[in-house]
Parts: structure tokens; C-alpha cells; sequence
């Protein structure tokens, strides 16, 4: 079969699936579908480093210590981020094992979570097709796929963020209809109070501000009132205050370090990686949602979709007028882009959260040209589908063909190789995977120049460890070596036996490793193994001489 008549027949194939979809007018589909669409490969390359192997391994940390309050970092408390994630990745862990498809569903959850919402909201206060159209767009497109199969608190920070808007207006609108609004404003309140435990306080800021903004355009004063429901606040409050009160009491000085240090300082300073223009993620959001976005151009069209009337069917009292829906999808859209543009330091994982106002504002677009040429229309947007997740696949086809720094092989190999007893160091690196995938509860020696203000000016592991011994400050003398107390540990006649794991290019500089072929490696990685009271290079020199 010649490759066009393929495509041909493939586009036919899903115009059909497309329709019946429509047909069942079903949310249990969607969420279906969704999950195995962006479940089914997450199992194929092993966890990302640092951002997978950290997030990951704070959870399994969590799994094996049994204490689920205190996420930990090499056994010291870890409060950069809030727990919900750890705890979400943990329970995944339990049940379906130390593996990257269970370290990942907690992702695959939030995004499958957030297409079913919009969903279920759209076909409530729009319709039918206008719901099916936006969730397909939202599904099948390289940036939600992506974040979907990425282990961090990104997505599921951006589905809690959705839900609290979406629940939000739903109160909004039932309020206007004459309808009971108590469900939908403990919805909100629920998803606002899950939002701070995964992130912090943009879990509520965020979303307040995309509804207040999109009120605030629309005078409804009563209903911003209203959003500031008191049984909500004490719900939020009872739901989000035991954690960091226990916190507190455990870990004095943890209020200000977590929310006075890690919620306002570091949004402003200018000292942390990936410093971005403001106007950074412009290009990447449309980028990484092509082929969808290229459709964006017809709203610069005279009859383009701001020009559509939209008209309720009187026999739905719950469709509201679509220039409200739009106000509020732009409200959304512009808080959250404009909120993570400001500071300098910028990731693209930080505005999944525009992903649903901007499917929606796609969707108007095949909207219109349905009106006018409803089969080229439906065909265009199977079309974009099965290009994107083309796409989706291709991306998903290169991790596994080009796959990115993994210490996995080296952990397994001290999994099968080390005996009780034995110690693990790392040189000039945390691997933050090796733990789970190695089965290593111990503690971790992490060798570096902790004293070098040069060094520890970065926003990497090194900063993270320090700050999470300043809890602990016993359990970081224990753990967080420089490299001539590492020297000297090696040269003492009763060490135990050692594991060490370093660069490749940069064992030259440790002694003890010279002349030591790694007992494993990989391209840029090595892991040595230095025998109980073995004596090492380096043992007759000073200790001035040791590597600083």
C-alpha cells in the first residue's frame, strides 16, 4: 500500500473513531483514552537526571524510611517543595515497584486528570464538540504529552491549578443560574488546598488570580465575595495547616525557610540557573504545541473566531455566553504566563498551566471553519491529531534510541556486587536515582568543596544538600565530606569497604582512584570499589596535598 493511501485511510479511520467519541458524549471515555494514550510509554527509557532521580527518589526514601511527613534528601529534611507529590509517587511505588512507568503515573494521573475537567466543563458550559474538540487538543500535543511522561511537580501542579479555576467558575455560573453552589466552592477549595501541598502558595495565587482578574473584567463584585466562602477557608486551612505546623515543631525554622525564603526571595533573586528573557516562553509554548498552534493565525483574520456570535440552545440553561468563557480561558491564560515571566529564572515545565485556555482559544478556530465546511473541518483537526501524536511518538522513539544520562547500569551493579556493611560515596555529583535503583537505604557520602562560597553560589545539588544539613546539622557532618576527609577515611587500615562513583574525566583528580580501572561505567560515569582496609594512592603524601 503506497504511504498517501495510508495516510488517506488513516485520517478516514480516525474522522470515524472521532464521531463515535462524539457521539457517546461520555467523561469515563475521555479519561479513559487519555490514560492509555499517555500511560502506555512511560515505562521505555529509565528516570531523567536531576529532576526525575530527585523527585523520585524523595518518594522512595519516604517508601522505605516509613515516614511519610519528612521528605528527605540522603536522609536530612528536603523542604524545597511541599509533599503531595512525594506522597502520590510514594503510594505509586508501593504498589506497582521501584520502575520509571510508577514513578511517572503520579504525572500521567494530573495530566489525564486535567483533559477529563476540561471535558466534563466545556460540554457543561459550552457543548458537546466544543468539550471534544478542546480535550483532543489538550491530549494529543507534544507539551502535555511531554510533561505527562516527566517525574516533577510540574504537571500535577498545573492539572490542581486548572481544577481550582474550572471548580471556581463553576461556582461562578451556578451562582448566576439560580443553582446550588456549595459543591463546586468545596471543589475549588479542595483543588486550592491540594494545589498549595504540591507547590506552595502559586497553588492558590495563581488560579485566585485568573478568576479574580476575569470577574473583576466583568463587575461581578458579589460573586468575588462569594469565592471567599468562610466554610472554604477553614476548609483550606484545616486541610493545609497540620503539615506545617508538624513541620515547624520538628525542624525549627522551617516557616521561614519554606515559605518566607522559597516562596518570595527566590522568586525575585537573579542567582539561579536557567535565566530566561522575559518573553522566553512565548516561543516555547507555541512551539511545543505545534501543529496545534499554527492555527492561532486565524484569529488575525477579519472573520476569525472573536467575530463568531454564539447563541445558548434554550434547552441547556447551563451553556453560558462565549465571550464570558472567553474572558475567563484569557484571564487564565495571561496570569499564569505573565506570573512566571517575571522572574529570571525559567523553566518550561512552569507554564503547563496555559495549556488549557490555549486548546480552547484552538479549538474556536476549527470551530468557525466547522460552521462553514463542517467534513474538511473535522478532517483538518484528525488531521493536526494524528500529526501531533506522531510527534508525541517520535519524541518518546529518540529517548529510547539516544538515551540521555542514566546512572542506572552503575546501580545496578552495586546493587548485585555491594554487601552489608558497605559505604557509598559520591565525587563532585549526587546521583539522586542510584538509591532506589540500587536498593541503598544507608547514608550517602557526598564528597565536594562544601567550603568554596564559589561553588556553593549554585542553585544545584550542592546548594540543596547544604541547605537540608542546616536542619540536621549532625546527619550533614555524617554525610556531606570534603575531599581530603574522604583521602583520609581511605587511608585509615579499618575503612570499610568503599563504593565510588565519580566523572569519568575527573577521577584523575582523587588519588585514591588513580591507577583504578571503575569496576562499571558508563559514557561519562564510573563506579569503583575500594576493598575493606585496602591501602589507596596517596596515603604517604600531606594532606595538604589532597584535592580541594
Amino acid at each position: 500500500m503506497r504511504f498517501p493511501v495510508f495516510c488517506t485511510r488513516l485520517v478516514d479511520a480516525g474522522e470515524s473513531a472521532w464521531r463515535r467519541l462524539q457521539a457517546r458524549r461520555a467523561w469515563p471515555w475521555v479519561a479513559l483514552l487519555a490514560f492509555l494514550w499517555l500511560a502506555a510509554t512511560t515505562w521505555m527509557y529509565p528516570l531523567l537526571l536531576p529532576d526525575e532521580g530527585r523527585y523520585v527518589g524523595v518518594a522512595w526514601h519516604m517508601l522505605v524510611s516509613g515516614d511519610y511527613l519528612t521528605p528527605r534528601l540522603d536522609g536530612m529534611p528536603f523542604f524545597h517543595k511541599p509533599p503531595l507529590f512525594y506522597w502520590l509517587t510514594a503510594a505509586s511505588l508501593a504498589v506497582f515497584g521501584d520502575n520509571a512507568w510508577a514513578g511517572r503515573l503520579c504525572s500521567v494521573l494530573a495530566a489525564t486528570a486535567l483533559v477529563t475537567a476540561t471535558y466534563v466543563f466545556l460540554r457543561r458550559y459550552a457543548s458537546g464538540r466544543a468539550a471534544g474538540r478542546t480535550a483532543l487538543i489538550l491530549a494529543v500535543q507534544p507539551f502535555l504529552f511531554g510533561a505527562a511522561h516527566y517525574a516533577n511537580l510540574d504537571m500535577l501542579v498545573a492539572a490542581l491549578m486548572g481544577l481550582t479555576v474550572m471548580a471556581g467558575a463553576d461556582a461562578v455560573f451556578r451562582r448566576e443560574q439560580l443553582r446550588p453552589d456549595a459543591g463546586a466552592l468545596t471543589a475549588m477549595y479542595v483543588a486550592a488546598a491540594a494545589g498549595f501541598l504540591a507547590k506552595g502558595l502559586i497553588g492558590v495565587v495563581l488560579p485566585g488570580g485568573a478568576l479574580f482578574f476575569w470577574l473583576l473584567g466583568r463587575r461581578r463584585y458579589r460573586a468575588l465575595g462569594r469565592l471567599l466562602w468562610w466554610p472554604g477557608i477553614l476548609l483550606f486551612l484545616a486541610l493545609t495547616l497540620p503539615w506545617m505546623a508538624i513541620m515547624e515543631t520538628r525542624h525549627p525554622g522551617f516557616f521561614d525557610y519554606y515559605i518566607v525564603y522559597q516562596h518570595f526571595q527566590r522568586f525575585l533573586e537573579s542567582g539561579f540557573n536557567n535565566p530566561h528573557p522575559f518573553w522566553f516562553y512565548v516561543p516555547v509554548v507555541l512551539g511545543l504545541t505545534l501543529p496545534w498552534s499554527i492555527q492561532l493565525w486565524r484569529w488575525s483574520q477579519p472573520r476569525g473566531p472573536l467575530q463568531t456570535a454564539f447563541v445558548p440552545p434554550a434547552h441547556r440553561i447551563e451553556q453560558v455566553d462565549r465571550g464570558v468563557l472567553r474572558g475567563l480561558m484569557l484571564s487564565w491564560l495571561v496570569v499564569v504566563l505573565v506570573f512566571f515571566s517575571i522572574p529570571t529564572s525559567k523553566l518550561v515545565g512552569y507554564v503547563i498551566a496555559v495549556l488549557p485556555p490555549l486548546a480552547w482559544f484552538i479549538q474556536e478556530t476549527f470551530e468557525q471553519r466547522e460552521e462553514s465546511t463542517a467534513p474538511g473541518a473535522v478532517r483538518s483537526l484528525v488531521r493536526h491529531a494524528l500529526v501531533a501524536g506522531g510527534l508525541c511518538l517520535l519524541a518518546v522513539a529518540a529517548m529510547v534510541l539516544f538515551p540521555q544520562r542514566s546512572t542506572k547500569p552503575l546501580a545496578q551493579t552495586l546493587a548485585a556486587s555491594a554487601a552489608p556493611g558497605d559505604r557509598l560515596a559520591m565525587l563532585d555529583q549526587y546521583a539522586y536515582d542510584v538509591p532506589m535503583y540500587a536498593g541503598w537505604r544507608d547514608p550517602v557520602i557526598a564528597v565536594a568543596n562544601w567550603d568554596d562560597p564559589d561553588v556553593m553560589r549554585g542553585d544545584d545539588w550542592r546548594r540543596e544538600l547544604a541547605d537540608a544539613a542546616g536542619f540536621t546539622p549532625d546527619r550533614g557532618a555524617d554525610r556531606l565530606w570534603r575531599p581530603a576527609q574522604l583521602q583520609s577515611y581511605l587511608c585509615d587500615q579499618g575503612h570499610a569497604t568503599t563504593w565510588l562513583l565519580a566523572w569519568l574525566d575527573e577521577a584523575g583528580r582523587y588519588p585514591a582512584l588513580s591507577g583504578r580501572e571503575p569496576l562499571a561505567r558508563t559514557s561519562r560515569m564510573g563506579l569503583w570499589r575500594v576493598p575493606a582496609a585496602e591501602t589507596v594512592n596517596g596515603c604517604g603524601e600531606t594532606p595538604s596535598s589532597a584535592p580541594e
